[in-house]
This record gives C-alpha cells, sequence and structure tokens, in this order.
C-alpha cells in the first residue's frame, strides 16, 4: 500500500506507474470498499491519508481548504467551534459497508457524497471552490480558487467532484461553509402508505416553511429509527431548522397543513438529530450483512410506483428520502439489475447505483448506470485526457475495462 505524505511524493509514484502502466487504486480513509465495480485485482493501493490537515480556514468568509485525507470528523470539528457546519450533510457509510477506518474530506468529494438536506442545500460538488489534484502524467492541476466569487476552472472542478478517483489523485480541496441551523425539529405524519407519503411531501415542500428535509420510512424500517421511538405506522418526516422563533411558528404551520393527511406529532431537536444523521448513514441497512443495496434516484413522484412494481417481482425492503426522489433498497437475494434498470427506465429515468453486494455479485453486475453511446464516448475522452495509460482505479466505474 502507498501512502505519500506530500504532493510531490505523490506525483512521482502516480509518474512511475503510468511509465509501467502499472494499475493504482485509489482511495481515502477506505470507508467505501466495495462501492462500484470491482477493481483490477492488480491495481496497488494508493491512499490519501497521508496528505492531512487543514491548510487555510477564515470563518468570516466560510471557506476551508484541507488536505485531501484530512478526517471529516476533524474538519466538523473546526467548523463547529465557529457554529458552522458542511450544510450537505456528508454521510457516514462505514456502518451500510461494514467498514472502518475515517471518511477522509476528498473521499467525500470523490463520491460527491451528499445526504438528506442535498435537495435544498445542493449536493457536495455544489460547495467545492476549488481542487489540486495528480494526474495520470503525474502532473499536478490546480483548479478553482479559495473564495466563492472566483469561478476559474469550476467546469474542471465539478468534473472530479464525482468521479471515483478514476480521472486523478486529489491533494487539496476548498470548500464553502455555512453557518449550523440553531435549532430543529421534526413533524411526523404517521401511518401513511407510500403513494400517500408521496402526496404529503409534495404539499409540504409547496408551503413557504422551508422543510430541510422530507423522508418516508415505511413501516419495515420505522422501528430501526430512533431506538424505535417514532410513533407506530409508517413514519412521513419532514425537518425544519432556523432560529427558534421561527422554526416554532413554522412547525405549527406546517402541521396544521399536514394534519388533513393522517396523525401529527412531533420530534424534539435531540431526536430530529439523531433521526436524521440515521437517514443519512442510511442506518436500517447497516445489518452487517452484503445482502445488495441500491440507491436509485428518480423523480420524487415516481418513487413509490418504482418501489411497487418491483415488490411484485421480487424481495426488497426501501425507505425514502429527498422527497421520495432517493430510494435506499436492499434486496433478499438477487440484486435484480436488469429488472431494477428497466423500472427505472419505465419511470422517466433516473440511475441506479449498486452500492453494496458481494465480491461475486459485483464482478458480473455493473454497479452503475450504464452510460448512452455518447455520454460513454464523451467519458472516454475525458479519461484519456487526464488518464492517457488508464491506471487510476481500472474497471471503478466503466463496464468493459479490466476488473
Amino acid at each position: 500500500m502507498l501512502i505519500p505524505q506530500t504532493e510531490i511524493e505523490a506525483a512521482g509514484l502516480i509518474r512511475d506507474h503510468a511509465e509501467r502502466a502499472a494499475p493504482l487504486a485509489i482511495s481515502g480513509g477506505g470507508t467505501r470498499a466495495g462501492f462500484g465495480n470491482a477493481l483490477a485485482a492488480a491495481a496497488t493501493p494508493l491512499r490519501s491519508t497521508g496528505l492531512a490537515g487543514i491548510v487555510a480556514y477564515n470563518p468570516a468568509e466560510m471557506v476551508l481548504t484541507a488536505r485531501s485525507g484530512t478526517p471529516v470528523a476533524e474538519i466538523e470539528a473546526a467548523v463547529a467551534a465557529n457554529g458552522q457546519s458542511l450544510a450537505f450533510e456528508p454521510p457516514d457509510h462505514r456502518g451500510m459497508m461494514g467498514t472502518t477506518g475515517e471518511p477522509t474530506i476528498g473521499g467525500l468529494f470523490c463520491v460527491n457524497a451528499s445526504g438528506p438536506r442535498r435537495f435544498t442545500a445542493g449536493a457536495a460538488r455544489d460547495h467545492l471552490l476549488g481542487l489540486r489534484v495528480v494526474n495520470g502524467h503525474g502532473e499536478i492541476v490546480k483548479a478553482g480558487g479559495r473564495v466563492m466569487k472566483n469561478v476559474t476552472g469550476l467546469d474542471l472542478v465539478k468534473l472530479l467532484a464525482g468521479s471515483y478517483g478514476t480521472l486523478g489523485f486529489l491533494t487539496e480541496v476548498t470548500f464553502k461553509v455555512l453557518p449550523s441551523p440553531k435549532t430543529a425539529v421534526t413533524i411526523v405524519v404517521s401511518g401513511l402508505e407510500d403513494e400517500q407519503a408521496a402526496r404529503a411531501m409534495a404539499a409540504a415542500m409547496a408551503t413557504s416553511v422551508e422543510v430541510s428535509g422530507a423522508a418516508h420510512l415505511p413501516e419495515s424500517v420505522r422501528g430501526r429509527f430512533v431506538a424505535g421511538r417514532l410513533p407506530d405506522g409508517a413514519a412521513t418526516v419532514l425537518r425544519l431548522e432556523g432560529l427558534e422563533a421561527s422554526v416554532a411558528v413554522r412547525a405549527e404551520t406546517l402541521a396544521r397543513a399536514m394534519a388533513g393527511f393522517g396523525p401529527v406529532s412531533r420530534l424534539d431537536e435531540p431526536d430530529t438529530k439523531a433521526l436524521w444523521r440515521e437517514i443519512r448513514d442510511v442506518a436500517p441497512y447497516a445489518d452487517g450483512s452484503q445482502r445488495p443495496l441500491w440507491r436509485v434516484s428518480v423523480a420524487p413522484s415516481e418513487g413509490w410506483k418504482l418501489v411497487a412494481a418491483l415488490r411484485l417481482e421480487s424481495g426488497i425492503d426501501a425507505f425514502y428520502d429527498w422527497q421520495g426522489g432517493l430510494i435506499w433498497m436492499r434486496m433478499e437475494a438477487d440484486p435484480e439489475a436488469d429488472l431494477l434498470r428497466r423500472y427505472v427506465k419505465a419511470a422517466g429515468g433516473g440511475h441506479a447505483t449498486l452500492v453494496r453486494a458481494t465480491d461475486a455479485i459485483r464482478a458480473g453486475v455493473s454497479a452503475f448506470e450504464p452510460q448512452s453511446p455518447a455520454v460513454a464516448l464523451l467519458s472516454q475522452r475525458v479519461r484519456e485526457k487526464f488518464d492517457p495509460r488508464g491506471i487510476f482505479n481500472p474497471g471503478r466505474m466503466v463496464t468493459g475495462e479490466a476488473a
């Protein structure tokens, strides 16, 4: 395993491997090992954990720069001391994936990890302002800047976020942080079927109360949240955040609006924080198994229809985030990739990503949504520019490569 301590050392290691066309398995803390297509067996692990530490942080400007291997927990502690946070709620997938180690800030942006506030605050990539990366030539490239209004190289920044280490080895990232909400409460509507919940969440989002989290937890998973303290029946949960006085008024307004859908109750701030952390981290499926787990993104109005159709043909368990547009779906046995993607297409399109499975399944199933011929050609050209020898995470995102 290679763990460079400096950016220059990382560049030298990559140049050496490029000259020999020797593959590298790039990762941060390794907390998402097993996510995506299987990598080439001969790839040498290259980790960013030796590149750690906060480089610059100006709370007044709400911008932070850190080396890519810096633990996310260290960054969250630093910004919390100044009343700030990462607004996109980066998830911790260790429980779901059955892994150890520490999530890193570079790994977070490499997979564009975004939590329940994503549909209002944006994804991780929307908060990324700049970066430094070593490309497949062993060259150090800088893109973006350290101020929010600097958009130089912004397209490159967006391109690398969510590339799963297939385009380069991140060494440093610059991103914005925002003030933390002063308080938060959750309105719970109990006993709704999936279709009713979709309508209730749409109605909540149509109000002026600024809902920052909207999820539906069917009865099959409801008891696995907040130590079973949610009311009986499926739970449709709606989060409100902000100043205490504002949240109190908005909560009353939202409770009245939801009363026509079913019984309404409220969670206080401690339970609200615990609940949305568990939704963020996919806690119901942190079950110590390798049963296939899908992350499915479709239009919010179509999510429940997709699940209903699949349940007629396969054994699944599921819950919904992002107003119903994000479905976490655990299969009981077979991943049913072809069936799932056929139904996603019938739902008007979307994405289905296999985030967890056994090695045998990952070797035979495309973990990521197959690309159209035009997009596949464009992706190939991009990879050829960044990584001409094909050494970065071969097979991670694209089928047909050595894996």
